[in-house]
């Protein structure tokens, strides 16, 4: 099982990624070309929200099953890189990510007008992607991923 989620929790990641990604170009080309904010974009932006809540409900469950997760010995897991990232520093970037994705999504259905709503998206869709892609890249090398694969 510990297996199976940690192959779906890798590969989920290409899809948040390419979600991000797009309901980040709709929402800076609604915002630049003054654009209505449409049903398509609505549906987007909360695809990417419920790929995103997806995915760290498959980390939470990878990290409670992880035998790279400890907190029996803190002073020493904080001394090794290997296990402060795993048992620290990825799951407070995942959540902090998913949080700013989760805020601007409820911005964005709080605003009354367009431009309103596309700049929430852009504006904290993009912080997340930019937290989610430098705790991906610290996790290369680290005995868990490559970048290009599982």
């Amino acid at each position: 099982m510990y297996t199976g989620l940690k192959h779906l929790h890798s590969g989920l990641r290409y899809v948040v990624l390419l979600l991000l990604i797009l309901a980040i170009i709709s929402a800076i080309s609604g915002l630049a070309g003054k654009k209505p904010y449409t049903e398509g974009n609505r549906k987007l932006n909360l695809f990417t929200l419920i790929s995103g809540h997806i995915q760290l409900l498959i980390g939470l469950a990878l990290y409670a099953m992880s035998s790279m997760v400890t907190f029996n010995d803190m002073s020493n897991v904080m001394k090794t890189a290997n296990l402060r990232y795993w048992t620290v520093e990825h799951i407070s970037m995942m959540v902090l990510a998913i949080i700013l994705i989760t805020v601007g999504h409820s911005k964005s259905k709080k605003a009354v007008d367009a431009s309103a709503k596309h700049k929430s998206i852009a504006v904290f869709y993009t912080i997340a992607l930019v937290i989610i892609l430098a705790a991906i890249m610290m996790a290369v090398g680290k005995g868990f991923i490559t970048f290009w694969g599982f």
